[in-house]
């Protein structure tokens, strides 16, 4: 699988901060469809550590996105760490066509119908980061039995399916939960929160132990990007 990946100017692994340094991931579903490239040009040079990409199957959740080739155009435009997030309801079949395409990160989700630890050895043995991603509704313990086999556990801090929600402040006890868990094991993966980021509601998810900030609408869409990139990373 790994030999059909698109490599470029990306961080090695081991240029990756670590789960105690604030990481600002614009999440390109904000950006304007028309100009992705120069989208994710503005947020490379604005700061942005990396770019996330929501890919939407219509099934999992009630929207459709892109896919692989929008995945390889911004591999293929921009140097950023590609951070990309399937809300698929066959994440399992899909993935070797994300692994071609560029991406750095994959997080699938636990809540469908595939073979969880597999899937995650997948990736990593693909050379890739592996992130397992959880919804408001689902318990810690759905997720907890992989923490020795993820790089990244992303709390959804909304339903997902759609950009522009309101932030939900009843999971930061679920994202408090996973930090202890993670550092009574000696674990070092990332906690990522995605949805109604800014600088307000990142300084709460960081207080409760998350490091990487997937903002949307706070980033693509605020009068100055640099600006509130630099609030969220300082909040």
């Amino acid at each position: 699988m790994a030999s059909g990946r698109i490599r470029r100017s990306t961080p090695p692994v081991s240029a990756i901060p670590t789960c105690r340094d604030r990481v600002v991931a614009p999440s390109l579903l904000a950006a304007d469809f028309s100009r992705i490239a120069e989208e994710a040009a503005r947020a490379e040079k604005a700061g942005a550590d990396w770019l996330h990409l929501d890919v939407m199957d219509g099934d999992f959740v009630d929207n459709i996105s892109f896919g692989p080739p929008v995945v390889e155009a911004v591999n293929r435009a921009s140097g950023m760490f590609l951070d990309v997030h399937l809300m698929i309801s066959r994440p399992d079949h899909y993935l070797p066509r994300f692994v071609a395409a560029g991406a750095d990160v994959i997080t699938v989700h636990v809540e469908p119908r595939h073979d969880v630890g597999e899937t995650l050895r997948r990736i990593r043995e693909a050379g890739g980061l592996a992130g397992l991603a959880l919804n408001p509704a689902t318990p810690l313990a759905a997720v907890a039995p992989f923490f020795d086999s993820i790089d990244l556990l992303l709390c959804m801090t909304v339903v997902p399916g759609f950009g522009g929600q309101a932030f939900m402040p009843e999971v930061l006890g679920k994202i408090r939960e996973a930090a202890a868990l993670r550092d009574a094991a000696g674990l070092g993966f990332h906690i990522e929160v995605d949805g109604g980021i800014d600088a307000a509601t990142a300084a709460l998810c960081a207080e409760a132990g998350a490091n990487v900030m997937v903002a949307g609408s706070s980033t693509f869409r605020a009068p100055d990007m640099a600006a509130a990139i630099t609030a969220i990373r300082s909040a």
